[in-house]
């Protein structure tokens, strides 16, 4: 699919983007991979990764701005949108500017996009966008409808839009391994609730439900990788167990276990082998069978959380993935 194309990836310096475009680039041969940012020095750090490559762009810019996302996507064949203001406090107490990058900006690309007749757009998105109770995660669903609406108002343009939901990134920028590796020599880590669980994912795993959305997808598709939970106490305790926990209470907007499939919307979500796809109640497409494929509907008032989920992640499996991953971790 990306042979020869175009593929602009839109806060493509952050860790998504330093995952998704090296694995395109040794997977495909794209004509132009665009990294969409407004960070110039990590720009300027991820720039000399691929030192050489002409097949690389770098274009500082902000979803914010309207005119800048015309101008870069000139000639473009795919998008995925990774911008976006995502840490929860920060966007408890920064509501404005989180509303101008995840709902304006969103606003932004999709217009640019159908005008600019970009074949396909994936979107990023959060098990915080369902039944969201904080601004990040409302922001989020506002986003992912945007999107899956984006189809119809295309028109007859080819523009299409699909949404990738998943959890915790494991070694993102800002996530938990990371900051616990980072703060263990203090002897103490802060722990919200010995309770709370969240969904594991690496940004590998990620990567793969982008690929297969851009393969799959009709139009207004929402797709949610099945993925294992952890218990937070336990995480901590795989990555640092001499240290002492210390239960510190939930931080403004924080869930004690997130959700990616609510009761409300299993009425249109299917499951499939490694993933679930939750249907555009719009336009009937729900029933559309080019969407529906090969997926089996889930049952009535299903839900998709990392409390009750089938598959959790053992001690094991986490400490092969540090083991794995200890130089990207310490990077961070």
């Amino acid at each position: 699919m990306f042979d020869d194309s175009s593929v602009l990836v839109t806060g493509g310096s952050g860790s998504f983007g330093n995952t998704f475009i090296p694995m395109l680039l040794e997977r495909c041969n794209p004509k132009r991979v665009i990294i969409f940012s407004r960070d110039e020095l990590k720009q300027w750090e991820m720039a000399k990764k691929f030192d050489g490559d002409s097949r690389v762009r770098f274009f500082i810019g902000d979803v914010r701005d309207r005119d800048r996302i015309y101008r870069a996507l000139d000639r473009v064949d795919y998008v995925v949108h990774a911008a976006a203001n995502k840490i929860v406090p920060t966007a408890e107490y920064n509501p404005f500017e989180c509303v101008k990058t995840n709902v304006m900006g969103a606003i932004n690309l999709i217009d640019a996009c159908i005008d600019k007749g970009v074949k396909r757009v994936v979107a990023l998105s959060t098990d915080k966008a369902s039944s969201p109770i904080n601004l990040y995660g409302a922001t989020k669903l506002t986003s992912d409808k945007l999107f899956v609406a984006g189809n119809s108002y295309a028109g007859d343009n080819k523009t299409r839009f699909a949404v990738v939901r998943y959890g915790n990134v494991m070694g993102s920028r800002g996530s938990v391994i990371p900051f616990f590796t980072s703060i263990r020599d203090k002897g103490v880590l802060p722990i919200t609730d010995a309770r709370m669980t969240r969904f594991m994912i690496s940004l590998e795993q990620g990567v793969e439900l982008v690929w297969h959305a851009f393969e799959d997808m009709e139009g207004g598709e929402i797709y949610v990788k099945k993925i294992p939970s952890m218990k937070i106490s336990d995480l901590a305790r795989v990555v640092a167990p001499e240290v002492k926990q210390e239960e510190v209470g939930i931080r403004p907007g924080e869930k004690l276990h997130e959700q990616m499939i609510g009761p409300d919307d299993a009425y249109y979500t299917y499951e499939y082998p490694e993933h679930y796809k939750i249907l555009p109640a719009i336009n009937k497409w729900d029933q559309d069978v080019n969407r529906i494929k090969d997926g089996k509907k889930v049952p009535e008032g299903f839900v998709y959380a990392s409390d009750n989920n089938a598959e959790w992640m053992s001690d094991d499996m986490l400490k092969t993935w540090i083991d794995a991953n200890r130089e990207k971790i310490g990077a961070i």
